[in-house]
C-alpha cells in the first residue's frame, strides 16, 4: 500500500525514486534480487501471525514476492494518483485476463472497444464464454452513448484507448462517467500512453492494466503486466491474481525496475521521433492517412489532446494504391526495422495489419492497407531514410 501522505512529486521524479525504500535497498541504489520461495518465522506464534497481515511488506511465502517485487509494484502505484496498490503478472495478457476474472462471474456481460488487442478478443469470446460470460462489442468513439449499450447484466468494460492497431483515442472520462452512475466497473489497457500519459484513476477509470513488456521494461527482454487500482477493488484484485498463483520473477522485476528508472526519457525520445517520422509519412506519395493519435486526422484527436499529456512511439499508416504483397515488399526492404510482434523497446518495427478481421461492432472502412510502426530510439533521420528505400521497392 503507498502512504497517503508522501509528498506529491513530477512524474519524472516518481519514475526514479519510486519504490526504493531505505528497508530494501539497504546502502545500494537499486532493491536488490531476492531470489527466495520459502520465507522463514522466528517462531510458530510469527508464522500464525503471517496469515493475517497480506500486503507487500510483509513476508509470507514466495509466491507473494519479496522486496524486488514490492518495490516494483509500489513505484508504479505512486505513478498513478488515487491508487491503493498494483499487482504484476508474467505478461499483458495475464493482467488483462486476472483482472477481468476479478471483476466477472457466469452470467454476466462485458463490454469491448472493437479496437481491442487481438488477445483481448480472443480472451473474452473463447476462455470468457466457457465460463459463461458474454461478451459484445462497442465503436470505440461511441463516448457517453455507451450507456445506451448497458443492459442489466452488463458488469463490465473494457477499454483500450487509443487502440493498438487503429489508434481511435476514446472519450474515457465519459465513458467512465456512464459506467458509474450504471454501476459498471471500468478497466482500460493503458498500454500505449502508461500512468505517465495518461494517469487513468483520476480520469474515472477503475482497474488500469498495462503492458509492463512495452515501455515500462523498455529493452525488449521481459514479459510483464501490471494492475493499478484504487481502494474499492483492491482486495479483489490482489485476491484473484493469489488464487491463481500469479507471479513474476525476482530477476524480471529487477529489470522491469531498471527500465523505469529511465522511463521519462524513453518516452520524451519514442515521442520526438515518432512525431517527425509520422509528419513525414504524411506527405509521401505512397500513403494514404497516418493513424497518429496526436495528428489532427487521427480519430479522437481532439480528445486525446484534452486528456492526454503526450504521445508515444507507436502509430500506423495506411499505403494506398498496392496490394498485401506490395506492402510485404516494402516492409521486407527494411534494414533498420524488425518485423515482429510487441513494441515499447529500444529497436523500431514494422508489422502489416489488418484491423478488418478483428471487428464485429464497426466496419473498418480505410483504404490502403495498414503499416504499423514501433519507433525506436535510433536516430529518426536514418529511420526515415530506411522508410525511404523501404518505398523504392513499393509496387514495383
Amino acid at each position: 500500500m503507498v502512504d497517503s501522505k508522501r509528498p506529491s512529486k513530477h512524474p519524472a521524479t516518481q519514475a526514479v525514486t519510486g519504490g526504493r525504500r531505505k528497508i530494501w535497498t539497504k546502502a545500494v541504489v537499486n532493491p536488490p534480487v531476492w531470489r527466495a520461495s520459502t520465507h522463514l518465522y522466528n517462531n510458530v506464534a510469527d508464522l500464525r501471525e503471517g496469515l493475517n497481515s497480506n500486503e507487500d511488506g510483509n513476508f509470507f511465502y514466495g509466491r507473494r514476492g519479496s522486496p524486488t517485487q514490492w518495490s516494483l509494484a509500489e513505484a508504479l502505484t505512486e505513478m498513478e494518483p488515487g491508487a491503493a496498490g498494483t499487482m504484476l503478472y508474467p505478461s499483458g495478457v495475464a493482467a488483462i485476463a486476472c483482472a477481468m476474472l476479478a471483476v466477472l462471474n457466469p452470467g454476466d456481460e462485458v463490454l469491448l472497444t472493437d479496437s481491442s488487442y487481438d488477445p483481448s478478443r480472443s480472451y473474452a469470446d473463447a476462455f470468457l464464454k466457457r465460463m459463461g460470460v458474454t461478451a459484445r462489442y462497442y465503436d470505440p468513439l461511441i463516448g457517453a452513448d455507451i450507456s445506451n449499450q448497458f443492459t442489466d447484466k452488463t458488469k463490465a468494460i473494457l477499454l483500450e484507448s487509443p487502440g493498438s492497431l487503429t489508434f481511435e483515442v476514446q472519450d474515457v472520462p465519459a465513458i467512465c462517467s456512464a459506467a458509474k452512475t450504471a454501476g459498471v466497473t471500468t478497466l482500460l489497457d493503458n498500454t500505449w500512453a502508461t500512468s505517465r500519459f495518461f494517469p487513468a484513476l483520476h480520469y474515472g477509470v477503475d482497474i488500469s492494466i498495462i503492458a509492463a513488456t512495452k515501455y515500462i521494461v523498455g529493452h525488449s527482454d521481459v514479459m510483464m503486466g501490471a494492475v493499478t487500482t484504487h481502494k474499492k477493488y483492491w482486495t479483489k484484485i490482489r485476491r484473484t491474481a493469489q488464487q491463481l498463483g500469479q507471479i513474476v520473477s525476482p530477476d524480471d522485476a529487477y529489470l522491469a525496475a531498471r527500465g523505469l528508472r529511465t522511463l521519462e526519457v524513453r518516452l520524451k525520445q519514442h515521442e520526438a521521433s515518432a512525431l517527425q517520422i509520422a509528419h513525414w509519412l504524411k506527405d509521401r506519395p505512397e500513403v494514404g492517412a497516418v493513424l497518429h493519435p496526436a495528428l489532427p486526422d487521427c480519430p479522437g484527436h481532439e480528445i486525446w489532446k484534452r486528456d492526454y499529456s503526450g504521445s508515444s512511439g507507436l502509430f500506423s499508416f495506411a499505403l494506398k494504391d498496392g496490394d498485401d504483397r506490395s506492402r510485404a515488399d516494402f516492409i521486407d526492404a527494411l534494414e533498420l526495422f524488425g518485423i515482429g510482434y510487441s513494441w515499447g523497446g529500444f529497436e523500431s518495427l514494422a508489422l502489416p495489419v489488418d484491423p478488418e478481421k478483428h471487428r464485429t461492432a464497426t466496419k473498418w472502412s480505410m483504404d490502403g492497407n495498414l503499416v504499423r510502426l514501433n519507433i525506436g530510439l535510433e536516430h529518426p533521420d536514418d529511420l526515415i531514410a530506411d522508410l525511404a528505400k523501404g518505398f523504392e521497392h513499393y509496387n514495383k
